[in-house]
C-alpha cells in the first residue's frame, strides 16, 4: 500500500499500517524535496496501476481533495489499542488511532481521523473527511456533518448536531447544533464566525 501524505500525520499512519502487517511501498508528496520518510521513498507521481492507499493528510479538505482525484483502492486502518464495538460502521480510508474508543451502532464515514484517545458515543454519526482531535469526547447520539474539524480536547453532550465544514476550537464544550461553516470556541461553545464552503 501507499501512504498519500508525507508529513506527521503520515508518520502516524505509516505506523499504523505496520502494526496491521501492512507492506507499504511508499509515500506519495506533493513537495519534491522530501525523498524519504521512515526509511519509505516519498515519490511525487502515482503508480500507473491500481494501488491501495491511505490518504494520510490532516486538513480535511485537502484530504478530500486527493481522495477524490485519483482512482485508488482505500483502506481503514485501526490502531490494535483502539477500542471499537463490533457493531461500528468504518467507512474506506478511515484512521482509528491508538486509545480512541468507539463504541456501539456509531457509524463513521469515509476518510475520517479518529485522533488519539477521542471518545465516540454510541449511535453517533460521523460525516466523511470528519477530523475528530485528540481526546476529543462526543456523548451519545452527536451528529457531525462532511469535512468537521472537532479540535484537542472539546466534548459535545448527547444528541447535538454539528453540520458541515464547521471548526470547532480546542476545548470548547457544545451544548446546542452548530450550523453548517460556523467556527465556535469557548465553554459554553459559541459561533465566532460562519463561512459558506462550496465543494464540487
Amino acid at each position: 500500500m501507499y501512504i498519500i501524505g508525507a508529513g506527521g500525520h503520515g508518520k502516524v499512519v505509516a505506523e499504523l499500517a505496520e502494526l496491521n502487517g501492512k507492506t507499504i511501498k511508499g509515500f506519495i508528496d506533493d513537495d519534491s524535496s522530501r525523498n524519504t520518510v521512515l526509511s519509505y521513498k516519498v515519490s511525487t507521481v502515482f503508480p500507473a496501476e491500481p494501488v491501495m492507499a491511505v490518504v494520510a493528510i490532516g486538513n480535511n479538505m485537502v484530504r478530500r481533495e486527493k481522495a477524490l482525484e485519483n482512482k485508488l483502492v482505500f483502506c481503514s486502518l485501526i490502531h490494535p489499542k483502539a477500542c471499537l464495538s463490533s457493531r461500528t460502521i468504518i467507512g474506506e480510508g478511515t484512521v482509528v488511532v491508538g486509545g480512541a474508543t468507539i463504541n456501539i451502532d456509531a457509524r463513521i464515514g469515509r476518510h475520517v481521523i479518529i485522533n488519539t484517545n477521542s471518545s465516540v458515543g454510541h449511535d453517533c454519526e460521523i460525516g466523511d473527511f470528519v477530523h475528530i482531535g485528540p481526546n476529543v469526547a462526543l456523548a451519545g447520539n452527536v451528529k457531525v456533518g462532511e469535512g468537521t474539524h472537532i479540535g484537542l480536547g472539546a466534548a459535545v453532550i448527547q444528541g447535538v448536531s454539528i453540520g458541515k465544514w464547521c471548526v470547532i476550537g480546542a476545548g470548547s464544550v457544545v451544548i446546542k447544533d452548530v450550523p453548517d461553516g460556523a467556527m465556535v470556541v469557548g465553554n459554553p461553545a459559541r459561533i465566532i464566525k460562519t463561512q459558506i464552503i462550496e465543494t464540487v
